[in-house]
């Protein structure tokens, strides 16, 4: 068994190998604290014949023996992955998938297990530095040690591996992937900060990785698989030869046309003309060798078009954003909506207003929780022109909504003073490039159309980069075509006043200070020139939400008064709701909200709580109910659920002989409370609530 400790932050680190799952081609244990990762790496021995893609498969799962739970439902086990375990996944594949050789097409499964969890260390960070780990023991030519550290930003001071709870109070959420030379991976999340702040904060989580791999990249050592061999794809000189003869000088023509339908069709033309020149009957015919070298070709022109003669595929300058339009209120009936297009991308955003029993509920290894704020993102095969079956959200759709999920969430209001359940749904109608800066868009807009007082307008941008040797160009607003044979993905978020959301993907082994500072600094400039178009169509949020939606009254009641209201099996409340057709929610602290599209509904509903539960003030006027007559007085009812005295001296002014001169059962009066004695019995009093009102008129 292999062995190392060190240090993270103020944690120590322990990494295991040769002591479980010894049968994969690798496998590390990871623990920090009380939380323990194992990572699996298995690979096979050949490509599959014709292979012409990277098959990395990545697998992350979180049981909930590693928190001492049994799984609710009724099987009682674990089932799909939560949406947590698909971005745990993706967390881990995007540092990891530019670091393999570029002729590797092996097939490659990394399996990553939490075997334990405790309340202070999060296991995803922890399973980027294991599959690292596992990958260099392996036969996998993985081709250099990565780490990941999670940044957060308390009282002014930057903290590495935060715990839960410092996240709950810290502006930044930042999850840094890198190397010991280069940046490979960032997600962020954050309470509007600054471009400098962020790149401070990436640097310092550069600087602590630099630290684990220092540890971690001679980790296995003698003990390590030797490498699998790469076999360089080789293409025939006849495939050069045809190829270039058809494609060389054509590329920059085919993708300046204005509409990506027209580029595929110019692309497709040529791609048969160059299939013409072979004979596809012969056994030496190979089209995945021609299909590659395409692309080879496509890209080289592309990068020569960028780097060298600066110039973009459609013409624009590095800098340029294309055309938007930004509409609200496209959609007669929903709580808000609008539409944001970008070129050829477009984004529908919807919001939806509810209530409290309208929350998702999280079931989690830390503990059950409850979330407010819901966006998801769809993506249809029409959005593409393509033919294909629509299934549920795959991991991309999933991890595109979250991404716009968290660069939303820090401009939302605080439930105590909105208190509506949200959810923005994004429907992709039109894709080329950038889908999910758009659905941040889109989603603005339409909150704003909502009514959802939202702090700040957020608006996000897609930044590209292209090299060639030494020679890197950023691009603003990156298309399509610039994504695919682009090296980065690059999308910020945020307001006027700073980010609120990051998230970085390479296809090169690493980016340096100079291009991530660059990026930075271009996406604010972008960022603001897109605000611009969205305050321009609407400023702000609207005064008031829109009359299709719940209007939703907070109330708070007294904490033993929640019962009362509930009442035996819940018969009480249910009474309420029938009657009025109000939606009422109660929680243990006694807030009660009343949910109703109409204002009587509502106040019918208010009025029938309050009567329950409100306490009997003294000196208060009520408007009573005689409801039994005594030779001493007469028991009245304040409200349904509390009754009071009028003693006969407290009827009239001057000798009552008989209670039924005066009162009869049924009878309506106004009654003063005078006093509510030590056993809560009330004493009211009918004369001296007709002086009150006699003196106030």
């Amino acid at each position: 068994m292999q062995r190392i400790q060190f240090k993270i932050g103020k944690e120590d680190v322990i990494i295991e190998t040769g002591k479980l799952a010894k049968q994969a081609d690798g496998a590390v244990t990871i623990q920090c604290g009380g939380t323990v990762v194992l990572s699996t790496v298995c690979v096979e021995g050949e490509p599959k014949e014709g292979q012409d893609f990277f098959p990395l498969m990545v697998d992350y799962r979180e049981k909930t023996y590693a928190a001492g739970k049994i799984p609710g439902g009724f099987f009682k086990r674990e089932g799909r992955p939560s949406e947590r375990e698909i971005l745990t996944c993706r967390l881990i594949d995007r540092p990891i998938r530019p670091l393999f050789p570029k002729d590797y097409m092996n097939d490659v499964q990394v399996a990553v297990n939490v075997l334990c969890i405790d309340e202070n260390n999060s296991p995803d960070v922890l399973a980027i530095i294991a599959t690292s780990c596992a990958l260099q023991i392996s036969s996998v030519p993985f081709l250099k040690p990565i780490a990941a550290v999670r940044v957060g930003y308390l009282d002014g001071a930057f903290i590495v591996n935060p715990s839960y709870k410092e996240l709950e109070t810290s502006k930044l959420d930042l999850v840094v992937a890198a190397s010991e030379e280069n940046v490979v991976m960032v997600e962020a999340g954050a309470s509007v900060l600054s471009e400098e702040e962020m790149l401070k904060a990436i640097l310092f989580g550069h600087a602590e990785i630099k630290k684990i791999i220092s540890h971690t990249k001679n980790f296995g050592g003698e003990y390590a698989k030797p490498k699998q061999a790469v076999t360089e794809r080789v293409i025939s000189d006849d495939v050069r030869t045809k190829v270039d003869a058809k494609l060389r000088g054509k590329v920059a023509g085919f993708h300046a046309l204005p509409l990506k339908e027209e580029r595929k069709e110019a692309y497709k033309k040529v791609y048969d003309d160059i299939l013409d020149q072979f004979d596809q009957e012969s056994e030496d015919f190979n089209e995945s060798d021609v299909k590659y070298y395409t692309e080879c070709v496509e890209q080289e022109e592309i990068r020569d078009l960028i780097t060298s003669q600066k110039k973009r595929p459609d013409g624009r300058g590095f800098d340029e954003i294309r055309p938007i339009t930004c509409e609200v209120s496209v959609l007669p009936r929903t709580h808000g909506s609008a539409v944001f297009t970008r070129g050829q991308t477009q984004s529908l955003g919807t919001v939806t207003l509810g209530t409290a029993a309208d929350q998702q509920i999280i079931d989690a290894l830390e503990g059950e929780y409850k979330k407010g704020f819901m966006l998801h993102y769809n993506f249809p095969s029409f959005s593409v022109g393509e033919v294909r079956p629509n299934r549920g959200p795959g991991r991309r759709e999933i991890g595109h909504g979250a991404l716009a999920e968290r660069a939303l969430k820090s401009v939302m209001p605080d439930q105590d003073k909105f208190p509506y359940t949200v959810r923005i749904v994004s429907e992709i109608l039109e894709s080329n490039g950038s889908s999910s800066m758009a659905t941040v868009c889109s989603g603005t807009l339409a909150l704003m159309d909502a009514g959802v007082p939202i702090s700040a307008p957020v608006a996000g941008i897609a930044m590209g980069l292209v090299t060639k040797g030494d020679k890197w160009e950023i691009l603003t607003d990156i298309a399509g075509i610039e994504d695919h044979l682009g090296d980065m993905d690059f999308k910020v978020a945020g307001t006027k006043e700073g980010i609120t959301a990051l998230q970085l993907d390479i296809k090169i082994t690493g980016l340096t200070e100079a291009i991530l500072k660059t990026a930075l600094e271009k996406a604010r400039i972008a960022r603001l020139k897109i605000l611009d178009a969205i305050t321009n169509t609407i400023a702000s949020a609207r005064p008031e939400i829109s009359s299709f939606a719940p209007q939703i009254t907070t109330i708070k009641i007294n904490q033993s008064k929640i019962g009362a209201l509930i009442g035996p099996g819940g018969k009480t409340i249910r009474g309420i709701i029938e009657a009025t057709g109000a939606e009422i929610n109660v929680d243990d602290e006694g807030v009660v909200q009343v949910a109703a599209t109409d204002k009587e509904s509502s106040a019918a509903a208010i009025r029938m709580i309050k009567d329950l539960t409100e306490d009997v003030e003294i000196g208060k006027i009520y408007e009573v109910k005689v409801d039994k007559i005594m030779n001493f007085g007469a028991f009245c009812q304040i409200n349904s659920n509390t009754s009071g005295l009028v003693h006969v001296s407290e009827i009239a002014n001057g000798f009552v002989k008989k209670v039924e001169d005066h009162l009869k059962v049924g009878d309506v009066v106004q009654a003063k409370v005078l006093k509510v004695d030590e056993n809560g019995k009330i004493s009211l009093s009918i004369k001296a609530a007709q002086e009150e009102l006699q003196k106030q008129q």
